[in-house]
């Protein structure tokens, strides 16, 4: 089926709407369209950033390093291992939320001991980890995962004693004359869980180890050099250097940009130049050579939205902000799937509605009650589909094959003070098999109601997402992304 037939699809169903027809959506199935090459890095690992009045826009792209067309087993093998990986990111997740809950409680003064006691266990593979930039660094280029829950910026450095294989060249801190490491007795090893205790100090190097819950890590010292963002220069800019860093799902990249809220990431090292502010515009990720926009600073000229942005205010975790860690937490008020309100006012157990935004996960995963309410809702509506088995993580699935277009229900998520977020019809269903004989609800369940849910990147592309850490709040617009 055609592009153009599908637009004509969907316009119809505009005009039905309007007159008061259903709230769903309509989705195109190419059988040709998932079997494309996916160059590593889509091809192009360098990519391009440019300031614009008082923003600095750098280019995003989906990152995949499979460079050859997959069969129907390569593909379900990789969505497999993607989503597997993904399980274990929200599992770290939550055992850092959960840390973090008794960092805040500690009657402890020394607020740097405590924070040592905690190892940082940011994202997971790099699959889950899906979207990159290249920023400036020591004078030369960087291509990095963009993680919104992660406290620290690191690169692999020069000499590297056991590195992943990268597209850049290693940053070789002896080419650059504004390097310096950041002894163990400072403030920003003592910001940094896991960094060198200052009983074990010496006057030597601060250490880091990042741990990852798939046995990837990453370990170094922590380092100041000049960061660039499209020529914006950062002075002193404080990042690790790891000489030690495996997990081959890191493949290609230079390292991680830490966008979280912490002592150390990106957005609190540069709030003179950007005020805290950012915001991403994610790209559907299998749209060849597609890209979306990461936006430092709050200039909103910038930005391409077709709807107005919408302003949800962040919730801490507790009355302690210690215990919200780096992570930016929303309360969920309402779900709707095909305009059909499914939250119903209920919370889970221990921990609410309250969720997190966030850029390295990929399926959003929520309590299993609200998830069950979703899932009974949406069985409801595609009730003409015959049932397909469910795929790892993934429970609800159908059989969609020979179909060339499918009715989808709309999701919309609420937050607090009323604010709905409509969900990109392609963040709806995900695609298991390029037939169509298995497509999949694209949420899941956690593991008990205590949990923390998450909204991950799957379910956040075609959205505009501000992140404003001054004025405590996320905003949301709708807009379709590409290089502004």
């Amino acid at each position: 089926m055609a592009w153009g037939a599908c637009i004509a699809a969907l316009l119809l169903l505009l005009l039905l709407a309007a007159a008061g027809g259903n709230n769903g959506g309509v989705h195109c199935l190419e059988q040709g369209s998932r079997g494309r090459s996916r160059r590593a890095l889509q091809g192009r690992h360098h990519l391009r950033s440019r300031a614009v009045g008082g923003a600095t826009v750098l280019e995003l792209r989906h990152h995949s390093f499979s460079s050859a067309a997959p069969s129907k087993s390569s593909r379900e093998e990789d969505a497999a291992a993607l989503l597997s990986s993904d399980a274990a990111r929200v599992a770290s997740l939550q055992r850092r939320i959960h840390n973090y809950k008794l960092i805040g409680s500690s009657s402890s003064n020394d607020a740097a001991a405590s924070k040592a006691q905690v190892p940082v266990t940011s994202g997971a593979k790099l699959r889950t980890l899906n979207y990159v930039a290249t920023v400036g660094l020591g004078g030369g280029e960087a291509t990095v995962i963009v993680d919104t829950a992660s406290e620290l910026t690191w690169v692999q450095c020069a000499p590297c004693e056991s590195c992943h294989d990268q597209q850049d060249p290693l940053f070789d801190p002896t080419s650059s004359p504004s390097y310096a490491p950041v002894p163990c007795n400072s403030s920003p090893c003592d910001a940094l869980p896991g960094g060198t205790s200052a009983a074990a100090c010496g006057g030597a190097a601060c250490s880091y180890t990042l741990s990852y819950r798939d046995g990837s890590y990453s370990r170094g010292v922590l380092a100041r050099d000049k960061l660039s963002l499209a020529g914006e220069a950062v002075d002193g800019f404080v990042f690790g250097c790891g000489t030690s860093n495996q997990g081959a799902p890191f493949g290609g990249t230079s390292g991680l940009m830490g966008l979280g809220r912490s002592q150390l990431s990106l957005v609190s090292q540069t709030m003179d130049q950007f005020g805290g502010v950012f915001s991403y515009c994610l790209p559907l990720k299998d749209s060849s050579g597609s890209s979306g926009s990461l936006v430092l600073g709050d200039d909103s000229s910038v930005y391409k939205n077709s709807t107005p942005i919408a302003y949800a205010s962040m919730v801490s975790s507790s009355d302690n902000p210690l215990q919200s860690g780096p992570f930016y937490f929303l309360n969920l008020t309402g779900i709707a799937v095909g305009g059909q309100d499914v939250l119903g006012g209920s919370s889970a157990a221990g921990n609410g509605n309250k969720v997190i935004v966030d850029s390295g996960t990929v399926i959003t995963s929520l309590a299993p009650s609200v998830y069950n309410a979703v899932k009974a809702e949406f069985v409801s509506q595609l009730a003409e589909y015959p049932p397909a088995p469910g795929f790892s993580i993934l429970d609800t699935c159908f059989n969609m094959t020979g179909l060339r277009e499918v009715q989808v229900p709309g999701v919309k998520l609420v937050f607090d003070g009323g604010v709905e977020v409509e969900v990109d019809p392609s963040g709806v269903l995900y695609f298991v098999s390029s037939d169509a004989s298995q497509v999949c609800l694209a949420m899941a369940a956690l593991g008990s109601e205590d949990e923390t849910s998450i909204i991950g990147n799957y379910q956040q592309k075609n959205l505009r997402v501000i992140f404003d850490t001054q004025a405590s709040q996320v905003g949301f617009a709708q807009e379709t992304c590409g290089y502004i």
